[in-house]
């Protein structure tokens, strides 16, 4: 089973809308894709427990299905930092037991999204990149195309290298409609970034439906994944 890890510049630009075009992206190349929310805060009360809207997404386009309990094992109530709410809830989270989770999935590709930013603490002494380091070596930076995206790009790609970890490309994500000198930030990024750009997301596509299949991804994004 091939993993990727998928992070963002940021909360908020699109981790999950990424995650789901890249999950369908794969099986409809043929491939048996499963996904991976291993932590998720600001999960609902349900009848049949805590579940996580991204998570869910991810559940809805894959190829091959699981339990939700597989799919999302550490699920927070509260919509705040994960090791924040762990904490809250008494719980800790145990990055070698989420690993032998995503050990027992049986697909051709498992895509992994995390939660926030790339430097998240998942508990006292231990961060987003630990539990990443268990599941794989690649990964996918999500870059919300707003202002600031730059700098943010960047420090992010820098940080993920640090951690041992290999940025095998990034994905352009059109967060904001109204951004002023989109192109020039782009193509900064496009300069700067030392990975490949697998796709562009514009404004119009959604996180779910058929508007999934219209996004173009490059050559690069089944080769790296």
């Amino acid at each position: 089973m091939r993993t990727c890890f998928i992070t963002g510049t940021d909360t908020g630009v699109g981790k999950t809308r990424a995650a789901c075009a890249l999950i369908r992206h794969l099986a409809t190349s043929g491939r048996r894709v499963a996904g991976f929310k291993p932590v998720a805060s600001g999960c609902e009360r349900t009848p049949s427990g805590l579940r996580n809207e991204d998570a869910l997404a991810m559940m809805a386009v894959a190829n091959v299905e699981l339990p939700y309990a597989t799919v999302n094992p550490v699920a927070l109530e509260p919509a705040i930092a994960p090791h924040i709410a762990a904490a809250q809830a008494g719980q800790a989270i145990d990055p070698q037991r989420i690993a032998q989770v995503a050990a027992g999935i049986d697909a051709d590709h498992l895509v992994v999204e995390g939660a926030g930013g790339w430097c998240v603490p998942l508990g006292p002494g231990l961060m987003f990149a630990d539990l990443a380091r268990l599941l794989t070596e690649q990964v996918i930076l999500v870059v919300g195309l707003r202002l600031g995206c730059i700098n943010h790009a960047l420090l992010s790609a820098r940080q993920i290298q640090r951690d041992g970890l290999r940025l095998a490309g990034w994905i352009a994500n059109e967060i904001d409609p109204g951004m002023p000198v989109r192109e020039e930030n782009f193509e900064a990024l496009l300069e700067r970034l030392e990975a490949p750009l697998l796709a562009r997301i514009p404004w119009q596509s959604n996180a779910t439906g058929t508007d999934l299949d219209q996004i173009a991804w490059r050559r690069e994004a089944l080769s790296v994944v």
